[in-house]
């Protein structure tokens, strides 16, 4: 990978190489950060961020229920990602502002300070060149996602990716693009790390919170552009074979952006590509940073605002 050459830590920009943190520190021994991932689109008006505020808000709401007091204001930390992005002369990228417990007390309820960065760099497709337009292949996970009132999964915290990667890792190992998660339940979830979404008759639908996922931003962004361009959407509890009998699915995350699945565990979907709601949707979200969709909620920031 090309590193950046600027980072934000504790306050300050600092070359790459020098944004350290102890061995003992909490967060490498416990998981104990969190997490966003944000990116940053060249816009028809100039480089900007999509939905900055709200992932930054969310970082600060899963600090609260890991009892992190973040020393910075939700002002201070989406100043440091504009900066950053500056700094690295980037008019797109990926942002992942991260907080986390450093050096102090040793043991599980230690008392530590929390540090905080904002790093920046340049990302494409996160499942691989070419999957926006011809999807990818997924299967459905031997690993299960954490059951209710175990790990809260409404936290982006590192720990919880622990899971992840266990989902992402199998699928990769067993030749698929990317893992499907069902809840304690055994019902849906999610992906390694991507919201579900499924077509049936022309309406979304989707599976709601309390099946052990991440609410997601770009899952409450296509929810919103969804309704807004008359397709229906529906939370809802889904089963496993849902996914074999959908005319449409795909996954969506900042990373992932909307990303279709033409088969799972060697089922074809639908047509076996994307399909007419799928492209719509992408459409629509696309269109976003290229100014074809009207940004009637003020989701994108400047990054020299």
């Amino acid at each position: 990978m090309q590193y950046p050459q600027w980072i934000w830590q504790n306050g300050a920009i600092k070359p790459w190489a020098e944004a350290t943190t102890h061995v003992m520190s909490h967060a490498l021994h416990y998981g104990s950060s969190v997490f966003e991932g944000i990116r940053a689109y060249d816009t028809p008006q100039g480089p900007a961020i999509f939905r900055l505020t709200d992932h930054n808000r969310r970082l600060f709401a899963s600090a609260r229920i890991y009892d992190m007091q973040v020393p910075y204001t939700l002002e201070q930390v989406n100043a440091a990602c504009r900066e950053v992005l500056q700094r690295n002369g980037l008019k797109s990228g990926y942002l992942r502002p991260v907080a986390y417990r450093g050096l102090g007390g040793f043991g599980l309820s230690a008392e530590t300070p929390v540090d905080v960065a904002v790093a920046a760099w340049q990302m494409g497709a996160y499942l691989g060149d070419g999957v926006l337009e011809q999807g990818i292949d997924a299967c459905v996970s031997s690993w299960q996602r954490f059951a209710p009132n175990t790990i809260p999964a409404g936290a982006k915290a590192g720990g919880n990716y622990l899971s992840g990667q266990l989902i992402a890792r199998e699928a990769r190992r067993l030749g698929f693009g990317e893992g499907i998660a069902l809840a304690s339940t055994g019902l849906l979830s999610e992906g390694a790390g991507e919201n579900l979404f499924l077509v049936f008759d022309g309406a979304l639908h989707t599976t709601p919170v309390s099946a052990a996922l991440l609410n997601g931003i770009t899952r409450n962004t296509i929810i919103t552009l969804a309704r807004d361009n008359g397709i229906t959407v529906v939370e809802r509890d889904l089963p496993r074979e849902y996914l074999y009998l959908c005319d449409e699915l795909f996954m969506c995350g900042t990373a992932a952006e909307i990303t279709p699945i033409r088969s799972v565990d060697g089922r074809q979907v639908g047509a076996g590509k994307a399909g007419p709601v799928t492209r719509r949707l992408q459409e629509l979200f696309f269109g976003l940073f290229d100014g074809r969709t009207p940004d009637t909620y003020g989701w994108l920031e400047p990054v020299s605002g």
